[in-house]
């Protein structure tokens, strides 16, 4: 994983794109990832959800280290706040405690 993590900034740095004045803009573009994720997956289509999924991953990677944030810290302090968590599921959607 971190391979692939180092490729991406490698290519978005090579892009022009890691800087944080351009922020704003790379959330804009993870919004739209995460449309055409929704739009694939209200189709069942999986080859699109596949590459709708990963556009996902490499958009948040690349707004990660425009604010000189490892993505790997991101994931680990969600994963921290979540572990414990206690709810019940409803209707396919986890409800917290």
């Amino acid at each position: 994983m971190q391979t692939l993590i180092d490729n991406v900034i490698k290519w978005a740095d090579d892009k022009s794109l890691i800087d944080k004045e351009k922020s704003t803009k790379q959330m804009l573009k993870v919004m739209e990832e995460v449309g055409e994720t929704a739009s694939a997956l209200a189709k069942g289509n999986k080859e699109e959800l596949i590459d709708g999924i990963g556009d996902v991953f490499v958009t948040l990677i690349i707004l990660a280290a425009q604010n000189g944030l490892n993505p790997k810290d991101c994931l680990n302090s969600a994963w921290n706040e979540i572990k414990n968590r206690t709810g019940k599921t409803v209707n396919g959607v986890f409800i917290k405690d």
